[in-house]
């Protein structure tokens, strides 16, 4: 068995620069992008090995690992979706590895069990609509963690699928017409339609007839757009209005347009501008009473809701109902009209500093009637309510130690109750304290963390009796530090942020927060700019040329968990996934002086060649392309892969990549795993951990709780964490 005493796998290095725009760019493992080259081959089973060998001298691995299985017993339960008295709805039980998709009318039953479908539990549901009726239930699968879901349809009262398989659905919604004889929904084009290494992109939206084969489907939207564009569809309750939209890969706006279907044949819409050419985004739906609701960031970035006619479509006929608040941000709302109300309400779910917040207001005027108290300091889900209307809204809501449950407002009432909690208990739960602190970035922005530690123990650096002494002049910085926290920190810290794509870091049930808190970690997540915490500002803040404000932002939450005596930084690491390890490869190769240990999950880290691999070209609007002379700048200005530095004390960074990953190529973490091994001085392990036939979204329990073993117990050794 190989260990890091005998030295890294070899890994040859290219002789290879390119000139770009003036820019010497260096990619001297190239050849690791050929994933299938015996040469690769090679060096990955090298690199399993050595992976193995250290994993095996993990002391705490199993002990990690069967504490988030533990942890994850809890179960979970979704948001019910209601067809009449009939709703539908997921649930995991305790034990079982993947969520099921049950329908209740009056007896509970299973509709769509993944391991049932696939006992190797490598088969996910992605998404699942029902019908107006209830009647019928589209829904999606993919395996192995592709993504590429199948959309069928099955008979709810029978089972049995009745139309189906249709592919090349990959994130496509499902807007069915009255009577469930026909649907929108989005595909791309066959691969034989469109240029070479362009099968992921192309999307159309159609009109399906239920039972008919899926190439007779009619084209309603989508020719002769940017290859990159997205689209939704919608519905009205009614059937009257369909709405569409279009966005280009992931950019913060989108085009949306309208069409009366009575007035029409919906296989050829007559679709009318609703919001084009603007930059901005909206969230549109047509009321049961027939006026056009609007939650949109259009000269809000914080969001405010409109209400207009929606035969009568432009933003100049919007009327502001819920005008923009200047610290929260609106996320979704629902609209409670029945019959047992004196006057039809709005409620409201917005975040204020990532903290969510529900309201209740006057639905004719926007009026604040009320505000409900929330279980705790958490994150509300989408707010749901009936389709035909109702005094009732259902929605999730979730904390740091809460798991979810499903939260019932009776409008009526005036009453907030719990409707369902998950079904299963985890054992011993662990006390946590959860405290959100402020505290500055380089250029002076205020940023929010929140940092979970166990309950009753004084952290290192507190001060029961006041402010921390003033240290005398002429120590040293860890002198100075030493005297104010009245000694050396000893707490094991992890560092967690994303950062980007409008994602916003919100309290959530977290197994694997708990386990390490409990074992006497302290764990941090940072709001960063690029998400969403503070609004459409605060991502774009992040984003583009602004992008080193995220890792800025990270290397203050950083200095600030190190200068408050919580942690230091032979015992801090940092811990990111997709986007967040883009973030951890940045905070490694810009500041490796602050941190011991880093998880670097499914990363992007090559940020001049990301957008030839996968569906990297999608997000160029939130990083910039490498074909544009400013914005190579941009990107070679933090790019880790190209930021390594031989001769550096690097930390200790555990790659963990995914084979069936088809957003973000594993080769990013290939390369970087060979350039860091090669470059660093510090004798602190480089490793990568390479997973088959699991991608980048959800996955089994079973393998959840492995992966978080192994990282939690690779972070433990690397920060010293006691008894390990």
């Amino acid at each position: 068995m190989a260990s890091l005493t005998d030295g890294y796998p070899a890994a040859r290095r290219l002789d290879l620069t390119e000139d770009l725009f003036g820019h010497q760019v260096a990619d001297p493992y190239r050849w690791l992008e050929d994933a299938d080259s015996a040469e690769t081959r090679q060096w990955l089973a090298a690199e399993e090995e050595l992976w193995n060998g250290y994993r095996d001298g993990l002391p705490r691995r199993e002990e990690f690992a069967a504490r988030v299985r533990e942890l994850l017993r809890v179960g979970s339960v979704g948001l019910p979706a209601w067809r009449g008295p009939v709703r539908f709805y997921t649930r995991r039980n305790p034990g079982q590895e993947h969520a099921v998709l049950y329908v209740d009318d009056g007896t509970e039953r299973a509709l769509i069990d993944p391991v049932a479908l696939d006992p190797t539990g490598r088969t996910t549901l992605d998404a699942w609509q029902p019908d107006k009726e209830g009647r019928l239930l589209a829904y999606q699968l993919s395996h192995g963690g592709d993504e590429e879901s199948l959309l069928r349809v099955l008979d709810v009262a029978t089972g049995e699928v009745i139309d189906g398989p249709i592919d090349r659905c990959r994130y496509s919604g499902v807007a069915w017409l009255p009577g469930g004889k026909a649907f929108y929904y989005t595909r791309r084009l066959p691969p034989e339609a469109v240029p070479a290494g362009e099968a992921q992109y192309h999307r159309r939206v159609y009109l399906h007839q239920v039972g008919a084969p899926p190439e007779t489907d009619a084209e309603v939207f989508g020719t002769g757009r940017d290859k990159m564009t997205y689209y939704g569809a919608s519905v009205s309750r009614d059937g009257r209005w369909l709405i569409v939209s279009a966005s280009v890969g992931t950019a913060p706006r989108e085009d949306i347009w309208i069409a009366d279907l009575t007035a029409c044949d919906p296989a050829v819409p007559a679709l009318l501008p609703l919001m084009t050419g603007l930059d901005a985004m909206a969230s549109p739906r047509v009321g049961r009473d027939g006026q056009l609701y609007l939650l949109t960031d259009l000269n809000a970035p914080r969001g405010r809701i409109c209400v207009a006619d929606p035969g009568a479509p432009g933003p100049d006929g919007w009327r502001d109902l819920i005008g923009e608040d200047p610290s929260a941000v609106l996320r979704s709302f629902a609209i409670l009209d029945g019959g047992e109300l004196g006057r039809p309400v709005l409620v409201v779910s917005s975040t204020r500093h990532a903290v969510s917040e529900v309201s209740v207001h006057d639905l004719a005027t926007g009026e604040l009637r009320s505000v409900l108290e929330l279980p705790g300091i958490g994150t509300v889900g989408g707010i749901g309510e009936r389709p035909e209307g109702g005094h009732e809204a259902w929605f999730g809501y979730t904390d740091y130690t809460t798991a979810p449950v499903v939260l019932r407002y009776d409008a009526a009432a005036g009453e907030l109750s719990t409707w369902a909690a998950s079904p299963g208990t985890a054992d011993r739960s662990p006390a946590v304290t959860a405290t959100q602190v402020t505290y500055h970035s380089a250029d002076g922005t205020a940023v929010r963390m929140v940092i979970m530690e166990p309950a009753g123990e004084p952290r290192a650096g507190s001060h029961p009796g006041g402010l921390p002494p003033v240290p005398p002049e002429g120590l040293s910085d860890e002198e100075s530090r030493v005297h104010r926290t009245g000694g050396p920190a000893e707490r094991s810290c992890i560092l967690n942020g994303y950062g980007g794509f409008d994602i916003s870091m919100t309290p959530g049930y977290s197994a694997n927060i708990l386990a390490w808190v409990e074992a006497g970690g302290v764990y941090a997540v940072a709001g960063l700019r690029g998400g969403s915490e503070e609004g459409e500002e605060w991502h774009r803040a992040g984003m583009l040329g602004h992008k080193q404000n995220v890792f800025d932002d990270f290397h203050a939450a950083a200095e600030y968990l190190i200068a408050e005596g919580i942690t230091s930084p032979d015992r801090l690491a940092v811990w990111g996934g997709s986007n967040g390890g883009l973030l951890v490869g940045a905070a490694v190769t810009q500041r490796p002086d602050l941190f011991s240990a880093a998880i670097c999950s499914a990363p992007l880290l090559d940020m001049v060649r990301y957008e030839r691999f996968k569906i990297g070209e999608t997000w160029n609007v939130e990083y910039g392309s490498a074909a544009r002379p400013e914005e190579l700048a941009w990107l070679l200005g933090y790019s880790p892969y190209h930021r390594v530095r031989d001769g550096v004390g690097y930390p200790a960074v555990l790659f963990t990549l995914f084979s069936n990953d088809t957003r973000v190529d594993p080769v990013h973490g290939y390369k970087m795993c060979a350039a860091l091994q090669h470059a660093s001085v510090s004798g602190r392990p480089v490793l990568l951990r390479a997973e088959g036939q699991v991608g980048h979204g959800p996955r089994a329990v079973s393998l959840t709780a492995a992966r978080a073993g192994d990282c939690l117990a690779f972070v433990a050794r690397e920060t010293g964490l006691p008894g390990s």
